[in-house]
């Protein structure tokens, strides 16, 4: 083995959470350690969170925490794929605390089941945790869920502690707004960063080497420089990866020992590699909060300046931009169409374009819009909402057909018998959803639901534009907001009928 070359005994830099390898010298990996310790410990506190960037250490610090406790204490539930519904996830969380596994189907059954166990480990002088890694790739119903859990807690102290640990996108969705009740909860939370400075980075990978059995130097001065360099100034996921493939290339050319010159060109090699895999995105192009337009008649179809920046903040260009202003009659509104590239979940973009054409004031216009998934380019679904005496909806070949509308400007009321309604307090109106709409949707995927929520949402602003007219408003987020009420009401209607049956 390269590693027996360097006379050692084991691996220095394998890309494992392996706590016999654990170097003390990355500070806010410590900090994290200590704060979470303290918050099962001694902080009765029912939620602690670390979130970091990729490759710096999270899973780590967990593996550290849960080696730092005493195991006679507590009853360790560990998490590493929450991507999946939350019944599976209750069950897995259920089947590790109690060593077998949980055969209970209805959630319900699987609440009762966990309150049960949580009382049963107290009587045993014992406390539960769950450790939930990679939970930035939790759903946000998922999260809610969670947050309800939290409320099965004893008057004087918490019965159990959730550790959630994810990428930045976690910390994003627990700042939301929407989540305010569940981010109250949280005691601590930890932010993991890079490795400081070159010099520790020359102790972490000196004392690894260390822990793996080196008694002489390995790494010149140069090339400590270099792994400073090419990791991307201290990440220690990249750090390890530079390091192994050195040593098990200087075991190959017969070196005594690893110079800059040599992790310069197994670094530059790996990026070489990594490049057509890893393609550059395009920065967007957004308008600066500072643009402007006057709206006064003697500007009307003259160039206005509007300043584009990057993603990432730098000055990017100035252009000229004519906005067109065509006289229309007040009652008439005028063609919308937006874009939403930001949203509660970034790693989907989707575009939406309304049109409003002329029409009749008994009939409703048609509205198209299409939804595109960035994240899976070869699949893109067509939605299609067509408004006519007879409103059609289609879903990649699945037709939805609710019932027939009276000509009237203003919808007609929905009795309670006739559908579901969903009030949208924010914006004070009701959205009225069929009874065999809500039927069919039991039986669509989560992916399927959201693309009727979108489109039950297009209808609505459809129906009520004076949602829209306002200086000010964003269409965009109204759209957003109406959409995510729906698709709540419509998991939960999901969920009723799973426990159901």
């Amino acid at each position: 083995m390269y590693y027996e070359y360097w006379g050692l005994k084991k691996p220095p830099f394998d890309n494992v959470p392996d706590p016999l390898m654990y170097v003390s010298s990355h500070t806010s990996v410590e900090n994290t350690i200590a704060e979470t310790l303290f918050a099962i410990e001694e902080g009765n506190e029912c939620i602690s969170v670390i979130v970091g960037d990729v490759g710096l250490g999270k899973t780590m610090s967990l593996r550290m925490v849960i080696d730092s406790l005493d195991q006679e204490k507590y009853k360790i539930a560990f998490i590493t794929n929450p991507d999946i519904p939350f019944i599976q996830l209750l069950r897995e969380i259920i089947g590790q605390l109690t060593g077998k596994q949980c055969d209970e189907k209805r959630k319900v059954d699987l609440l009762e089941a966990f309150n049960k166990l949580l009382f049963q480990t107290v009587d045993e002088g014992k406390k539960v945790l769950i450790f939930i890694d990679e939970a930035n790739a939790m759903s946000p119903a998922n999260l809610e869920s969670l947050r309800l859990l939290t409320n099965m807690q004893d008057d004087s102290r918490n019965l159990f502690t959730i550790v959630l640990a994810g990428q930045i996108e976690l910390a994003r969705r627990l700042e939301h707004p929407k989540r305010a009740n569940l981010f109250q909860r949280i005691g601590t939370y930890c932010t993991i960063e890079k490795i400081e400075s070159e010099e520790i980075v020359r102790n972490y990978i000196e004392t690894r080497l260390s822990l793996a059995g080196a008694t002489r130097k390995i790494f010149t001065d140069s090339a400590i420089s270099s792994i400073w360099t090419y990791s991307e100034s201290g990440v220690p996921r990249l750090i390890n990866k530079i390091c192994k493939l050195c040593l098990k290339a200087g075991e190959t050319n017969n070196l005594h020992d690893i110079s800059g010159e040599v992790v310069t060109q197994i670094a530059e090699r790996f990026q070489k590699l990594s490049g057509p895999a890893m393609p550059q995105r395009k920065p967007r192009l957004r308008y600066s909060e500072g643009a402007t337009l006057d709206e006064s008649d003697d500007t009307v179809g003259k160039p206005a300046p509007v300043t584009f920046i990057k993603e990432g903040g730098a000055l990017e260009k100035q252009v000229s931009v004519t906005f067109a202003h065509e006289e229309r009659e007040p009652e008439r509104p005028a063609s919308v169409t937006f874009a939403q590239e930001e949203k509660e979940e970034p790693e989907k973009q989707v575009s939406v374009t309304f049109t409003q054409e002329e029409r009749e004031p008994e009939r409703p216009a048609s509205v198209t819009f299409a939804q595109e998934e960035k994240e899976e380019p070869e699949k893109q679904v067509s939605v299609t909402f067509i408004q006519e005496e007879r409103k059609v909806v289609t879903i990649n070949d699945r037709v939805l057909q609710t019932e027939p509308q009276p000509p009237s400007e203003e919808p007609a009321p929905v009795s309670a018998n006739e559908g579901e309604e969903v009030a949208i307090e924010k914006y004070g109106i009701n959205v009225s959803i069929p009874p065999h709409v809500m039927e069919q949707a039991q039986s669509f995927t989560e992916e399927h639901r959201a693309r009727l929520a979108g489109v039950l949402a297009a209808q609505t602003m459809q129906k009520h534009p004076q949602l829209t007219v306002s200086v000010g408003a964003d269409p965009v987020m109204i759209w957003s907001d109406i959409r995510e009420c729906i698709l709540l009401r419509l998991r939960q209607d999901q969920e009723s009928a799973v426990m159901q049956g």
